[in-house]
C-alpha cells in the first residue's frame, strides 16, 4: 500500500498543477490548488511513514525515499509560504517538480526491496540525513519562485497582463522579499544539518558532507550580498535557480 500512497500523492500533484494552470489561464486566483497540494503532503506522509517503519529510522537510505522525503519537504514549504506570503499560484510552478521527484521515486528499483531495519541509529547521522534534505525543499522552493519571477517578470515587461498569474499576485518587490527569505530558512535549516554531520561518530569529512558545506558557503555569500549590499531582483533570482541546479550534486552518489 506504500507505494499506492505515492501513486495517489503523484496523481493529486498532478491534478493540483492543473487546476492552477487553468486558473491562471483564466481570471481566477488559484487557490483552490492549495487544498490539492494538502492532499498530495497526507499521501506522502503515509509513503513516508511505510518506509520509515520499515528502515526503522529516518527513510533516506535509496533514490527512491530521497526524491520522496525532497518531495514532501517541498510540499511542505510551498504550503506554509503559500499562505504566508500569498503565493498560492506557486504551486502551479511547484507541483511539476513534486510531480517528477515522485515520477523517479516509482522507477522500478529506486526503492530497495530488501530493507534490514537499523539495529542502531546514530542520533547525529539522522538529523544530520533529515535537516540536509529538509533543508533542500526550502531551497528548491526559492529556486521555484525564481522561475516564477522570470515568467512574471517577462509577462510585465511585454505588458501581458490578462490571466491569473498577474491577477492577485503580491508585488514583484514582495516575490523577491519571499525568494530571499525561504532561501535563509533553508540556509539555517542546512546550517543545522551540517554541524550534525561534523558531530556525526567518525566525523569523517564525507563526500555529501563536503558538497553540503560548499553549498552552504556558496548560500551564504549570495544572501549576504542580496541582504548588506542590495542586490537586484534579477540577479537573485539567476542565483537562487543556478546554485540549487549545482547544488544538487550532493545526491550524484545515490
Amino acid at each position: 500500500m506504500g507505494i499506492g500512497w505515492l501513486v495517489i500523492a503523484t496523481l493529486l500533484a498532478l491534478a493540483g498543477g492543473g487546476w492552477g494552470f487553468l486558473a491562471m489561464r483564466g481570471e481566477r486566483s488559484g487557490r483552490a490548488g492549495v487544498w490539492w497540494m494538502v492532499g498530495v503532503f497526507g499521501a506522502q506522509l503515509m509513503a513516508l511513514g511505510w518506509r520509515g517503519e520499515m528502515r526503522g529510522q529516518c527513510p533516506l537510505g535509496d533514490l527512491g525515499e530521497v526524491c520522496l522525503f525532497l518531495a514532501w519537504s517541498l510540499t511542505l514549504f510551498y504550503l506554509v509560504t503559500g499562505t504566508a506570503y500569498r503565493l498560492s499560484l506557486l504551486g502551479v510552478f511547484t507541483a511539476p517538480l513534486v510531480v517528477v521527484l515522485q515520477a523517479v521515486a516509482l522507477v522500478p528499483g529506486a526503492f530497495e526491496t530488501e530493507v534490514v531495519a537499523a539495529a542502531s541509529v546514530d542520533p547525529w547521522r539522522e538529523v544530520h540525513t533529515s535537516f540536509s534534505v529538509l533543508s533542500y525543499g526550502a531551497l528548491a522552493l526559492a529556486a521555484v519562485a525564481g522561475v516564477m519571477f522570470f515568467v512574471l517578470n517577462y509577462r510585465l515587461k511585454s505588458h501581458k497582463f490578462g490571466g491569473g498569474l498577474v491577477h492577485g499576485m503580491p508585488s514583484i518587490r514582495r516575490l523577491v522579499e519571499a525568494m530571499a527569505r525561504i532561501a535563509v530558512v533553508g540556509w539555517v535549516i542546512l546550517t543545522a544539518g551540517i554541524v550534525a554531520g561534523l558531530l556525526m561518530s567518525g566525523r569523517n569529512m564525507n563526500l555529501h558532507l563536503l558538497v553540503a558545506t560548499v553549498t552552504w558557503v556558496l548560500y551564504a555569500v549570495l544572501l549576504g550580498i542580496y541582504f548588506v549590499r542590495g542586490m537586484p531582483g534579477r540577479s537573485l533570482a539567476i542565483g537562487l535557480t543556478a546554485l540549487f541546479g549545482l547544488s544538487l550534486m550532493v545526491f550524484a552518489k545515490l
